[in-house]
């Protein structure tokens, strides 16, 4: 099996992990999808997203993959008064990641990096290994302590318009 930058760094650093592949829909990269076509429940599949505050530049968070971005808590967490997503063509250049396969683990650049307060009391959570269709189960714990992320909640509740 080829590893993954993302795969990589974790086994430099010794943290345990298992690498989760499932068949990639290139219609639907939603979390949602990842958590259909890998058997879990959603609550477990978080989502990498690339933002730009007014003060710092380029941040990164990860929260569940049911929820939104709270963009006024994560400006507030950051310490910028504003943030905004990255817009997708300037994903790649920035991470070297592209939509679909942006992991938190092994971006071009270490960006300073926010992990909703959900995922710690978590056993696990699954995040993008860095390619569309490899997911990492890790310990949240283990990669707030690796990607020293701050930890706070930044994630809203989606409401569901789904029957």
């Amino acid at each position: 099996m080829k590893k993954t930058n993302a795969a990589r760094i974790l086994d430099r650093a010794k943290i345990e992990y298992e690498i989760i592949d499932y068949e990639v829909d290139p219609i639907e990269l939603g979390a949602e999808r990842v958590a259909e076509k890998t058997g879990q429940h959603i609550r477990f599949i978080y989502k990498t997203l690339v933002l730009s505050g007014d003060k710092t530049g380029v941040i990164v968070a990860c929260i569940p993959g049911a929820s939104e971005l709270n963009l006024k808590a994560i400006a507030q967490i950051s310490g910028n008064k504003k943030c905004a997503m990255i817009p997708m063509k300037n994903i790649q250049e920035l991470t070297g990641y592209i939509r679909g396969g942006c992991s938190p683990l092994g971006m071009k650049k270490q960006y300073p990096s926010f992990l909703d307060q959900s995922a710690i009391d978590l056993e696990y959570i699954y995040i993008s290994a860095g390619i569309r269709g490899k997911q990492l189960k890790i310990n949240p714990q283990e990669l707030q302590k690796l990607s020293n992320a701050i930890v706070g909640e930044i994630a809203s509740t989606k409401i569901s318009t789904k029957c």
